[in-house]
């Protein structure tokens, strides 16, 4: 099909202020271009990032606000220079709809550490249009930054994948951590964490799922497959565990102290820093120097990773824990995450929800 030259008035859920609270919203979709991709949102995914953004605690949110960046929807109709994707197709938008494309990063396939990349959600498009995500009946994205949802996977399966599961994939495949037989763990058993497990052990490692009690110890074990479980809390065990892990991802979204995990960590081994905190974090620097060892962060991925994630995890038969709800329940499960009341992520199915009322 041709480029898709009207605009259109669509609703969403959006927050009108730091209180968090969606409701619906009717806004205009930006005019769609000849290498655009029009989706209808089937369903999204809610992200701890998406609490921090609603609630500005970063104190970098402009409203109204429109989140959701964990969007599978159906594409429409396609711009007359789109190739990748044809109407019909089941596709998944993420993080980002755009950046540079002239950087180095992005011409390295690394467009996610782009200096003008483009948000999902609070953000500003080309056109000078506010970007909205997918807590909305429809979105319009460069086919850059979308991904085909391989055959047979199921879009609410699908949806935390995007973030969740690309953020985990991205590190362990750019650190080189994707052979067999490594040791690691995941710190903070939540929607990424719980992802994490999953794709660690299909990569074939032994995983320990660290936490601060033992209340998710039985689920750990008996139903993500993770090796063995960590009481962070429990000295003796933590002394035990010294220098047995190749990799730590940590998934912790608090402030947290790092000496603790620091100690676990082999010779060369790398604390990777996945949650989002707005305070300093603090650790001796005798406990990165005797072990050669690494604090580093990863940010989402690639779209390329991205693509190779999704069909990593069709290839080895991987699933999220979800739990889906409609778009009335949003406001109790974005409470709910914040108090990692959901084993372990929301998943919003938007398509079946009325969004005017």
């Amino acid at each position: 099909m041709g480029s898709i030259q009207e605009e259109r008035t669509i609703t969403g859920w959006a927050a009108r202020d730091s209180s968090g609270v969606l409701s619906p919203y009717k806004y205009t979709l930006r005019n769609t271009g000849p290498e655009d991709v029009y989706i209808k949102v089937l369903c999204c995914g809610v992200c701890h990032t998406d609490v921090h953004q609603v609630k500005n605690d970063l104190g970098m949110s402009n409203y109204p606000m429109v989140p959701g960046h964990e969007v599978v929807g159906e594409v429409v109709e396609v711009g007359s220079e789109v190739r990748k994707f044809k109407v019909g197709d089941v596709v998944g938008a993420g993080c980002l709809v755009g950046s540079c494309r002239n950087c180095k990063p992005c011409k390295s396939d690394s467009e996610q550490y782009c200096n003008k990349k483009i948000w999902s959600y609070n953000s500003v498009y080309t056109d000078g249009k506010p970007t909205h995500g997918g807590f909305a009946e429809a979105m319009v994205v460069d086919q850059k930054f979308v991904a085909k949802i391989p055959e047979g996977m199921v879009p609410e399966q699908a949806a935390p994948l995007l973030c969740a599961g690309v953020t985990v994939y991205s590190p362990l495949k750019h650190f080189g951590l994707t052979q067999s037989m490594l040791k690691g763990a995941i710190l903070g058993l939540g929607g990424v964490g719980h992802i994490g497990v999953k794709i660690a052990k299909a990569m074939g490692h032994h995983v320990t799922v660290i936490s601060s009690s033992d209340k998710k110890k039985e689920e750990a074990l008996d139903h993500l497959g993770a090796d063995d479980y960590l009481v962070s809390s429990d000295a003796a065990k933590m002394q035990e565990a010294f220098d047995s892990f190749d990799y730590i991802i940590d998934t912790v979204p608090v402030f947290h102290p790092l000496e603790p995990y620091l100690s676990l960590l082999k010779l060369d081994g790398k604390l990777i820093l996945m949650g989002v905190i707005n305070k300093p974090l603090q650790f001796v620097t005798p406990m990165v120097m005797l072990g050669r060892k690494s604090i580093t962060g990863s940010f989402i991925g690639s779209m390329k990773e991205t693509e190779e994630m999704l069909e990593f995890c069709k290839e080895k038969g991987l699933t999220s824990m979800i739990e889906i709800v409609k778009m009335d329940y949003v406001n109790k499960a974005i409470e709910r995450l914040e108090k990692n009341d959901v084993r372990y992520r929301f998943v919003v199915d938007v398509a079946g929800s009325k969004l005017d009322e």
